[in-house]
């Protein structure tokens, strides 16, 4: 089977992190069509100031989709978030969860928001009758991404390909709210994502570097592992 290279894939890669040096790094390899964040990445990379950080990185990415997410539990308090981080920027999608911490469906927000024309980002899907949800409120021109956490579906030990291949044609009357493959878990999810028709993916730094080996001769990947652990061993003083 020919491998593709990294660079020849159709589906479009957004970069997921939080780190402004693999922002900037990502941004000038080119290969990334986006970028997204969430709260829980920015407190790993010891950001403290939200809106600080969010102007810094529309000042790096001025011509991609980057989307930054509410944080409230409150949807009226997550709307008035919404309106601000929607001003930040006309690059700029809102990210708005699936439903709040009790469970209560963000549906009717998103429809309020589509409607006036707000890009967004709808975050932690895992179901099917979600993705059919958000589909049924969206404004027929409006754009958004319907992110559907498949690598934490794979992790609740389900093939999340089906529902995927379902969710795609769900959106098909709305084709302005583009299908997002989140959460992947190894560089042959680019490809399955990419082989399914997919259009968007988001990608750690970690993981793109990984799917740099695409199409790697497995002798010499072989090769390169065996020496990795020879070298790493003697490095290691370890004797027997």
């Amino acid at each position: 089977m020919n491998v593709p290279r990294l660079q020849d894939l159709k589906i479009k890669i957004f970069s997921d992190g939080a780190d402004l040096d693999s922002i900037v790094e990502a941004r000038q390899r080119g290969l990334v069509k986006g970028f997204t964040t969430n709260p829980t990445l920015m407190a790993k990379a010891g950001v403290t100031n939200y809106l600080m950080f969010a102007r810094e990185v529309l000042r790096i990415v001025t011509d991609l989709p980057v989307s930054f997410e509410v944080f409230s539990d409150d949807f009226a308090e997550m709307r008035k978030q919404a309106e601000v981080l929607d001003g930040l920027a006309p690059n700029v999608y809102v990210k708005i969860p699936i439903t709040n911490t009790k469970g209560a469906s963000a549906c009717p927000l998103i429809g309020e928001l589509s409607a006036r024309g707000t890009k967004l980002n709808i975050t932690a899907m895992m179901t099917l009758q979600q993705v059919r949800d958000v589909e049924s409120v969206l404004s027929p021109g409006s754009s958004a991404f319907i992110s559907v956490f498949a690598g934490r579906i794979a992790d609740a030990g389900r093939d999340p390909l089906p529902l995927m291949k379902e969710a795609l044609e769900v959106l098909r009357p709305k084709p302005r709210a583009e299908l997002l493959w989140a959460s992947p878990r190894e560089a042959l999810n680019i490809l399955q994502a990419e082989w399914m028709g997919c259009p968007i993916i988001t990608v750690t730094p970690d993981l793109l570097a990984k799917a740099a080996n695409f199409g790697k001769d497995l002798d010499a990947f072989s090769l390169d592992t065996v020496k990795m652990f020879y070298n790493d061993a003697q490095k290691s003083g370890f004797s027997i």
